[in-house]
């Protein structure tokens, strides 16, 4: 007898951990994960505080390294230079360019790159391991409400509210 089940979709998380605080910041729950995704994910963190100084650690993705991401930095830090043209010129002609351009320590958003093969170092990565094992595997969901993170035996949902018992079900503040 073969075993089936039932695909109910798929979503994509976009998540900043707080390694201070130990809070997931501004998750984002979207059925596609582009760069795009990723830099409306990014400026809604940014816009809590949009004076301070942000420094994102990331992984080798693409999306972490893409153009629209390089355009959102330079707008964000007021920087006017010329960014060039993607494949072709200046920072936007490459991978690397685009790395190096959002790495710098003069910018008041950056993003430093964890090395290639230590996602392990990255904390969102813990937490995204703590989510799957306590969350996702060996279990069904028929829609993202159903997802709670638990932790410490109380029930999170996933933007990091406690959630309130009220008589044996969970309502979100």
């Amino acid at each position: 007898m073969e075993f089936g089940c039932i695909r109910h979709g798929t979503t994509s998380l976009i998540g900043f951990f707080d390694v201070a605080t130990g809070r997931m910041e501004s998750p984002y729950l979207n059925h596609t994960r582009t760069e795009e995704d990723f830099v409306y994910a990014m400026r809604a963190l940014v816009e809590t505080d949009p004076e301070a100084s942000w420094t994102f650690v990331c992984d080798g993705l693409n999306t972490h390294k893409s153009e629209s991401l390089v355009r959102f930095v330079a707008q964000q830090c007021g920087l006017e230079e010329d960014l060039g043209c993607k494949g072709k010129s200046g920072i936007l002609k490459s991978l690397e360019s685009r790395v190096e351009f959002l790495h710098r320590e003069d910018h008041r958003i950056r993003i430093v790159y964890t090395p290639k093969h230590c996602s392990w170092m990255n904390q969102i990565e813990i937490w995204f391991g703590i989510i799957n094992r306590r969350l996702l595997k060996r279990k069904s969901y028929k829609s993202i409400e159903e997802l709670k993170f638990v932790k410490d035996g109380e029930v999170f949902n996933l933007d990091g509210k406690q959630a309130i018992a009220m008589g044996g079900a969970y309502s979100f503040p």
